[in-house]
């Protein structure tokens, strides 16, 4: 049976007898065999892949993402192809390996790498981001309300009857951390209630960051009744440290995170968060890169959050 026979089975192009076309599928389910989808991708000038370049696999924050994305490519001919890079250094050589196997489309999950380069990369593929802003790609960014979350969540510790509430934040520069104090100081001057800079502590997103803030607060002398960290994981590292001064949660002081990582239900107390839906805001953007790809308009709303009450806030003492 010539190549060409082969070729026409296996491409569903040409119409071939059915008397052949049975005869080459015989043998092809006789060898097991499977097409060369790289191969195949070269000759048709596409790979069918999609690149995902994230700041952290290992966090469950981003992994739920990318579970996501995962999720929302399965059944389309499109396959996810992960990188990931903490540094900029470092993304910046996940995003070129990632080039370099002709990716159709990219998806950028947070990270630091400049926008100017990202630019550069949006004229060669179909590019969004998730989990920052692009200067000249904002319609290609999908936006969480982060400034509307970090609002209900202390205005959650002020209808309880707190008035004293301190905040750790995240990273001091990343957007996110801003816009999440910024809707803190909002719902406290909306409320009448003073701004004090003692009770703000810097964290990094991390659980010993947390750990530290709630102790260098602890160590000020200010009282606070009441803690808003910016993310659930740096909630973690602020119960043990109460944990470890002997202070009781709720009943001494109330803590509220930001995210609802899976573990957020299984603390002790169950944490109180704000919520952002992660999985689909994954599944969002991969429907959003297939929309690119077939050369449709992209209509990205804005993620709304939702506020987790759980058993870590409570209302003051008298």
């Amino acid at each position: 049976m010539s190549p060409s026979t082969v070729s026409r089975v296996l491409n569903g192009g040409t119409p071939v007898a059915p008397d052949k076309r049975a005869a080459v599928m015989a043998v092809i389910n006789s060898l097991h065999y499977r097409p060369n989808v790289v191969a195949q991708g070269l000759a048709r000038g596409k790979s069918h892949s999609v690149g995902v370049l994230a700041q952290e696999i290992s966090n469950l924050f981003f992994g739920q993402i990318l579970k996501g994305i995962e999720h929302r490519l399965r059944g389309t001919g499109y396959y996810p192809l992960f990188a990931s890079g903490w540094h900029a250094h470092e993304a910046i050589d996940a995003l070129e390996m990632l080039l370099a196997h002709r990716v159709d489309s990219l998806i950028v999950v947070g990270g630091w790498v400049a926008d100017e380069y990202l630019l550069q990369v949006a004229e060669r593929v179909p590019l969004v981001a998730i989990s920052r802003s692009i200067a000249g790609l904002e319609d290609h960014c999908v936006q969480v309300e982060n400034f509307q979350g970090g609002y209900e969540a202390t205005k959650h510790l002020i209808d309880l009857g707190h008035t004293r509430i301190a905040h750790v934040t995240g990273l001091p520069h990343h957007p996110h951390a801003i816009d999440r104090r910024e809707g803190y100081r909002k719902a406290l001057l909306d409320a009448g209630l003073c701004v004090d800079p003692d009770l703000i502590a810097e964290g990094d997103f991390e659980e010993p960051s947390g750990q530290d803030a709630l102790e260098h607060l602890l160590r000020g002398g200010k009282r606070f009744t009441g803690v808003f960290l910016s993310n659930d994981r740096m909630a973690y590292g602020a119960l043990l440290a109460l944990y470890r001064r002997g202070l009781r949660v709720p009943d001494d002081i109330s803590i509220i995170g930001f995210d609802d990582q899976p573990s957020s239900a299984y603390t002790l107390p169950p944490l109180t968060t704000v919520r952002q839906p992660t999985f689909e805001i994954g599944a969002a953007t991969a429907e959003a890169v297939l929309r690119l790809l077939r050369g449709e308009r992209l209509d990205l709303p804005l993620v709304a959050t939702s506020l987790v009450v759980r058993a870590s806030t409570a209302p003051p003492k008298a």
